[in-house]
């Protein structure tokens, strides 16, 4: 079995899926493996049609499924510098390198190799298989999927994300929320800046705004927080506007993001930066240019993980692993949505998110094996 899923995953890593490009050869690759062990198929598609998310299911056709999650598309590797081709799959001393071993192509190789032994059992429940696109720029995939599920009427109750936590149990997770503000201003000659709006300055005063916000975020701590940190988080990622020195900015860009703690917390960070808006930055640039403007765009707002004490997916990942304790992450899955959509959830998966999204990304055949495991004891769980 785990030559098979070794083979499975060079075919996937062989197929450059970063965000920014289609996914659909290898959700095409996956869905005929999947038919091949006599599956259902459905594939959902993002609006442009460039992209697809794939949910293939085996057993009965009842409520009460089990659902082994996973993402298809993998970060960017320009700027960084790999010893070997990314885009295939390498072997060194017991690990597989290649960009997407263990973020997530691992856990799809092992959930596809194991599919025949699943679909040779006379299952009680059914088990599904859900590949989505676009997690890693705001989980786009999973909310299209979630959806359609819910049309569809297909109700399962438990899901494993198998995002890479080197088979360690994660019962919960902060949000991540992403945002891009765009600021208009009214360009002009550097030498007089006061007859224009410069972007780039009232830009500089939202951050500064925005990260003023980062003390009273840690003062509303939960009491017990189990996060590390322990508070919400915000972090402005990128700035970019401006032709040159000696122009007045008509254009500006922030990229910003919070990690929210509670729904709460992002409540109010939205709200007292839309009330700084409002009240302060547009009034003060209609002043001088009524067409100016500043409009923020949300890129995802992935809601967080919340630990649950009766929680079906929990409980079938610690009868799966064998392990009893059940940890929290601070890194955003797609976990929140399915739990957010009434499945119960959980995290548990092969790798190290240390090694994800970094050059000579790489998993551990031993954390494939101890994966194979885990699902292979699934299809005995799910059997009659």
């Amino acid at each position: 079995m785990l030559e098979r899923t070794r083979a499975i995953l060079a075919d996937l890593i062989a197929y450059p899926t970063v965000s920014s490009d289609s996914n659909l050869d290898l959700i095409a690759y996956a869905a005929d493996l999947l038919k091949q062990s006599g599956a259902d198929i459905r594939i959902s598609q993002d609006p442009d049609g460039r992209k697809a998310n794939l949910f293939a299911s085996l057993g009965p056709g009842v409520d009460g499924g089990i659902v082994l999650s996973g993402h298809s598309d993998v970060v960017p590797v320009e700027g960084q510098e790999w010893t070997s081709e990314p885009f295939a799959l390498r072997e060194a001393d017991g690990l597989l390198y290649g960009r997407g071993t263990c973020d997530m192509k691992g856990f799809i190789a092992a959930c596809l190799a194991v599919a025949p032994v699943f679909a040779a059992r006379d299952l009680a429940r059914p088990v599904h298989f859900a590949f989505t696109y676009d997690e890693e720029v705001g989980c786009l995939g999973a909310r299209t999927l979630i959806a359609d599920l819910a049309e569809a009427g297909i109700r399962p109750s438990g899901v494993i994300i198998g995002e890479p936590t080197e088979m360690r149990i994660i019962e919960g997770h902060k949000g991540c929320f992403e945002y891009t503000t765009h600021f208009t201003g009214s360009g002009g000659h550097a030498s007089i800046p006061d007859a224009g709006v410069n972007a780039i300055e009232y830009a500089v005063s939202y951050i500064t705004r925005l990260l003023e916000l980062r003390e009273p975020l840690k003062a509303r701590s939960p009491e017990g927080s189990p996060f590390t940190p322990p508070w919400t988080t915000l972090q402005a990622g990128a700035i970019v506007g401006g032709p040159a020195r000696n122009v007045v900015a008509s254009d500006c860009r922030v990229d910003w993001e919070m990690r929210p703690v509670t729904s709460a917390d992002a409540d109010f960070v939205k709200a007292e930066m839309r009330a700084f808006v409002d009240q302060v930055l547009r009034p003060a640039m209609h002043a001088v240019d009524p067409a100016t403007d500043i409009v923020t765009h949300v890129i995802g707002e992935v809601e967080g993980l919340e630990p649950a004490s009766h929680s079906e997916a929990l409980a079938i990942a610690r009868e799966l692993t064998g392990r009893n304790e059940a940890d929290v992450v601070s890194f955003g899955t797609e976990a929140g949505l399915f739990q957010k959509a009434g499945i119960s959830a959980v995290v548990c998966g092969p790798g190290s998110i240390a090694q994800a999204h970094k050059p000579d990304e790489f998993i551990s055949l031993d954390q494939l094996d101890q994966c194979l495991g885990m699902l292979e004891r699934l299809a005995d769980k799910v059997s009659r």
